[in-house]
């Protein structure tokens, strides 16, 4: 396993932790918003700074595609 992919699946858990929820049901909740690929993209920033800064732009995203 790649160290992003490492890096997805610890993060996937953590976030579904933080909205206390499930692995499953975030990346199915990614999936449909089509943030998956984007979240799995920014491994370089989101791994290098505190994870809850990665949790503050993926709600900041899901929020965004929402609104539209």
């Amino acid at each position: 396993m790649s160290k992003e992919m490492e890096f997805f699946v610890f993060l996937l858990e953590q976030y579904a932790k933080y909205k206390n929820t499930t692995a499953d049901k975030v990346l199915k909740l990614w999936d449909e918003l089509n943030l998956t690929d984007y979240i799995y993209e920014m491994y370089e920033l989101y791994h290098i700074e505190a994870i809850d800064n990665a949790f503050y732009d993926i709600d900041n995203k899901i929020s965004e595609i929402n609104q539209n």
